[in-house]
């Protein structure tokens, strides 16, 4: 009898299983190296697709499908995994092009990975794949997507009424807007409705096309639908910018600079100031600057922190921390009260102090004893600055309350009663010195 030869592997196949490491689990702190590695099979498998696109497909094929049986055995939470694999069917649409496969067949296949897709690999892929798809492939996948929404009941069975209509209804947007077929999107908007994003997705086509003024009126239909709506989303500031560049566009910059202007008055921050100047002429820069500062007094306290560092406004910035309550100050982020305490407190001590001041209540208002040792480097910073601003009175304040309130703290008392007496806070010394330390004692 002769022997049944042993079917040949593709030297690919095994990179593939040799970077996935079936069988071994692959930690958050790992994810990121090991994604590294298979990342490097997946770009060589990239280099035969010229030449040998077939090849190419069949493997990519292979690879997602690994991927699928290697996703219990990782921790994504950083989602790099997801974003390979988002990445390999990708590649598979352009192997299977450059194979000349049947496009009808790459919809059909792409449309079965993104109904059952138990680990999101497949999540908003439409939004990806209409990159690569050429006409046909398009065309093929516009059908399949289409042929799901309208077969989707209206309110279905599961969790969430009418999210299987919602779902491929959001799709099917997605690839007309990449086809660039206005008229087929606005239908299908008749069919279901119209929201901000396709008026900003209408729009978007009509400025590719270079018909401004039809892509305005699509964009202040979309600012009106957002007004009704009363809120703020992305679309909406997204609506406004595309707003002010069309409006210059077509010879209306003063409409265009008030409009940045309107929107720089009820959101002073970096960004919508960024939009403001944009639109100043240039010999007025110095007078919309001023102006800008002004109306920038009444945002919030971290946003006109953020602008006011950015433009170099300290003295705006000192004053308006003096009059800040200690509950606006304590409602600051570390990263912008750290900071900002270090770089006022050679020359504003008083208001160094009491953000200094400010983080450490934060941290024991709030009982989180594993921070106490950043909260007692905080209070004596701040003691230091209140001394060197003269201010023993508000010193002696802070002391009290603490007392009053934290009394039975006692793993920050202990520490805070040293700061408070001047006795030498009994701090353990850094890593290295610590290191060192152990071949003294040999």
């Amino acid at each position: 009898m002769t022997p049944r030869k042993r079917k040949q592997i593709d030297p690919f196949e095994q990179a593939i299983e040799a970077a996935l490491s079936p069988g071994t689990y692959i930690s958050y702190g790992a994810a990121s190296s090991f994604v590294d590695n298979v990342q490097d099979v997946a770009d060589d498998i990239v280099k035969i697709m010229k030449s040998e696109p077939g090849r190419a497909a069949l493997l990519f094929e292979t690879f997602i499908g690994a991927c699928h049986e290697k996703a219990d055995e990782i921790d994504d939470s950083g989602g790099d995994f997801g974003m390979l694999v988002e990445g390999l069917f990708l590649d598979w649409i352009k192997s299977r092009k450059a194979a000349n496969h049947d496009p009808n067949e790459t919809a059909k296949s792409l449309l079965s990975w993104m109904e059952v897709d138990p680990y999101g690999f497949c999540h908003d892929l439409d939004r990806q794949v209409v990159k690569v798809l050429d006409k046909k492939g398009l065309e093929a996948f516009v059908g399949q997507i289409r042929a799901k929404f309208e077969s989707a009941p209206s309110l279905d069975e599961q969790r969430y009424p009418g999210y299987t209509r919602r779902r491929w209804g959001g799709a099917l947007k997605t690839l007309l807007a990449g086809q660039g077929d206005v008229e087929a999107y606005k239908a299908f908007c008749e069919q279901t409705e119209f929201a901000a994003k396709d008026c900003l997705a209408i729009a978007d086509i009509y400025q590719s096309r270079r018909r401004p003024e039809e892509a305005l009126a699509w964009v202040e239909r979309g600012l009106a639908i957002a007004r009704s709506g009363n809120q703020r989303s992305s679309e909406d500031h997204e609506l406004h910018a595309m707003e002010r560049a069309l409006l210059a566009k077509i010879g209306r910059p003063e409409d265009a600079l008030q409009s940045a202007w309107s929107e720089f008055e009820a959101h002073p921050s970096t960004f919508t100031y960024k939009e403001l100047m944009r639109y100043v002429p240039v010999n007025e820069k110095k007078t919309w600057h001023q102006k800008a500062m002004e109306a920038s007094e009444k945002g919030d306290l971290t946003s006109q922190i953020e602008l006011w560092l950015k433009k170099k406004e300290m003295d705006r910035l000192v004053s308006r921390l003096r009059r800040a309550t200690a509950k606006e100050l304590e409602a600051l982020g570390h990263s912008t009260t750290g900071p900002l305490a270090g770089k006022l407190k050679r020359d504003h001590p008083d208001v160094s102090a009491r953000l200094y001041s400010a983080q450490c209540m934060r941290v024991i208002n709030a009982g989180k004893s594993k921070y106490y040792d950043a909260a007692l480097d905080n209070i004596e910073r701040a003691r230091k600055c209140y001394a060197k601003a003269g201010l023993n009175d508000d010193w002696r304040a802070v002391v009290a309350d603490v007392r009053q309130r934290h009394f039975r703290k006692k793993g920050f008392m202990a520490g805070f009663e040293e700061i408070v007496t001047g006795a030498p806070r009994n701090v353990e010394p850094p890593f290295l010195e610590r290191a060192k330390a152990r071949w003294l004692k040999k």
